[in-house]
């Protein structure tokens, strides 16, 4: 999470930094996936993603990738969409933090 002083330039943007700031828990992006992944493909590696220490620290140390796919999910709402979804994942750990990038 960023904070901001109190009189600060960006003072306008800190509900929207916080949003962004939140790991993938958040209840707004509750969604689940109903069909494969597909068009999957790989936009980052190792030093490349800026969360690297972040999931090397909570998921453990890996070969971590972050990738992008289309799917087809349902939000909490009930309301089917296609939509690009995008994740990290790492050998033998798995599949972690699915983010809704955009609705088709």
């Amino acid at each position: 999470m960023v904070e901001l002083t109190r009189g600060s330039p960006h003072a306008f943007s800190i509900a929207t930094i916080d949003l962004l700031a939140r790991p993938c828990h958040n209840p707004l992006m509750r969604f689940e996936i109903l069909a494969e992944i597909a068009e999957v493909e790989t936009f980052a590696t190792g030093s490349g993603i800026r969360e690297i220490a972040r999931l090397r620290r909570v998921y453990g140390r890996g070969r971590w990738r972050k990738r992008k796919g289309i799917a087809r999910v349902r939000l909490a709402d009930g309301s089917i969409h296609l939509a690009e979804i995008h994740w990290y994942e790492a050998p033998g750990i798995g599949r972690k933090e699915f983010k809704i990038k955009h609705l088709l």
